[in-house]
């Protein structure tokens, strides 16, 4: 397989050249051309900023937009969410998928009002100490709330450095400390940098896209290589294919997610065999338009209740034992929690 070499673009006067060129390009088209993200408002706290990076991740930015507007109104700082209970936070979650990260989410935000004064922390490594904080959402707090300067890298940015910089495609499996490196090489001094971040993502996410890239309208077309060979089909890195969703484990879960979070609302779920709270951009039950003042009530069903309202099959040993699994692994993520009385579960 082809190799990956980073050179620092100081390194020659062309490419150093041509890189400030097109980062200069980048940040006067971002400031010109963004989208108007609520997050991106002046005055959004390093908390707004944090609680945006983990619902956006492997969620669109459509769907997080209006969940993020009424999480923050709701719990505006990590202590407010902090003091609200796991099964609030999980119905709150609704359908944003992986609700992991909203269980991670409540934990760091303990974490931030116990260990930083309520205040989210302004370093790497405070943050990267934070439950479902890595290395991409720690740089991306620093850089969009603290205005810090850091190499913030996503698949956008990876795609977006892969084509104007290498002439690829699409770019190689990701390398998390040479693709910071290829990032931090591109970026202008700082303050511009903050800018030069948030335009790269944002180009690679609506113009330099994997699958119909808008070269038209891109605004560094002029210095892209991959453009300048003639946009070759040289993609080096071809993904897996997603796993089957439908029959999956992860639709189960998700089917029990909803029935679980209806109980806790007192709203009906839809078809839970189409549910995929356990999945990103999947809709599983409309419970994130529920009364949330009822979730603090706590409803607790049996295993017959749960299965019967997943709408199992009856005499299916293969449904069974598929529900069985998807429920032990809930248990295990302690995304869901046995109620008082023996044999009952609840979020």
């Amino acid at each position: 397989m082809p190799t990956r070499t980073f050179i620092p673009a100081r390194m020659t006067t062309t490419n150093n050249l041509n890189h400030r060129a097109a980062a200069h390009a980048i940040a006067r088209w971002f400031r010109r051309a963004q989208r108007p993200l609520p997050w991106r408002e002046p005055g959004t706290s390093a908390w707004g900023v944090l609680l945006s990076e983990v619902m956006a991740q492997q969620t669109p930015v459509a769907r997080v937009a209006p969940e993020w507007q009424a999480w923050i109104q709701r719990w505006p700082t990590p202590t407010d969410l902090a003091e609200a209970s796991q099964s609030e936070v999980l119905v709150a979650w609704g359908r944003l998928g992986y609700p992991r990260r909203a269980l991670n989410l409540w934990r760091a935000a303990a974490a931030i009002r116990d260990e930083h004064g309520g205040e989210v922390p302004d370093t790497v490594e405070a943050l990267e100490s934070l439950p479902g904080v890595g290395s991409y959402t720690a740089r991306a707090v620093l850089v969009f709330a603290y205005n810090q300067h850091h190499p913030v890298v996503d698949t956008n940015v990876r795609r977006v450095l892969a084509r104007l910089v290498d002439g690829l495609a699409q770019p190689l499996p990701p390398r998390s400390t040479a693709d910071m490196r290829a990032m931090d090489a591109f970026l202008p001094e700082h303050p511009e940098s903050i800018d030069v971040n948030k335009g790269v993502m944002e180009l690679g996410a609506i113009v330099c896209t994997a699958r119909a890239p808008r070269c038209g309208d891109c605004p560094v077309s002029a210095h892209c290589a991959w453009l300048a060979a003639g946009s070759p089909d040289n993609a080096v890195h071809v993904k897996k294919p997603q796993a089957k969703f439908d029959g999956s484990d992860r639709q189960m879960r998700g089917a029990i997610l909803a029935v679980l979070r209806a109980a806790q609302t007192g709203v009906s779920a839809v078809d839970a065999d189409t549910a995929d709270a356990d999945s990103a951009g999947v809709s599983a039950v409309d419970a994130d338009t529920a009364d949330a003042d009822s979730a603090g009530v706590q409803a607790c069903l049996s295993v017959e209740q749960i299965r019967d309202r997943c709408g199992l099959p009856l005499g299916s040993p293969r449904a069974l034992a598929q529900f069985d699994r998807a429920l032990e692994s809930l248990l295990d993520d302690a995304l869901v929690s046995p109620g008082v009385q023996a044999g009952t579960f609840c979020l």
